[in-house]
């Protein structure tokens, strides 16, 4: 609230009006603005591990199997494959029906002309079977199948 002052140094009656200070703003409260800050902070910290999530797929173990050094493409048959029809290479989701061209394309560059297929344990042999079928049309010459060490998770 304002403070009021007198018109005059020594009057006291009752009927004279005062006149109004307001205070000047010379400095920006930035109390809110660091506290919405803190929670925009806090909201991105959450959401960042969420978003570098990837494919989830139970792989199949297996009693030997070798661990993979170099850099390989991937391609991932999760569970939900059978409703959506679609698969990921490299993390990037891939309709069934386009696989074997966009293969086909990141093949162009590559020397070894290796796939390596992560399917999810309860995925059937046919659906295995299509996918295969489309790597091969995409001019994929070997086909590896990756699964797990028992001790593995």
């Amino acid at each position: 609230m304002p403070k009021v002052m007198s018109s005059a140094p020594n009057a006291g009656g009752r009927h004279q009006r005062g006149r109004r200070i307001s205070p000047t703003l010379s400095e920006m409260n930035v109390i809110p603005l660091v506290d919405v800050m803190l929670v925009l902070l806090i909201i991105f910290m959450v959401a960042a591990p969420m978003l570098q999530r990837g494919v989830e797929v139970t792989l199949p173990v297996a009693a030997r199997s070798q661990e993979i050094a170099s850099e390989r493409l991937f391609v991932d048959l999760p569970l939900s494959y059978r409703e959506d029809r679609a698969v990921f290479i490299n993390k990037e989701a891939i309709r069934i029906d386009v696989l074997a061209e966009r293969v086909r394309q990141m093949m162009l560059t590559r020397t070894d002309k290796v796939v390596y297929l992560r399917g999810d344990e309860q995925v059937n042999l046919q659906e295995l079977y299509e996918v295969f079928d489309r790597l091969k049309e995409a001019g994929v010459q070997n086909v590896g199948i990756l699964s797990r060490l028992p001790g593995e998770r």
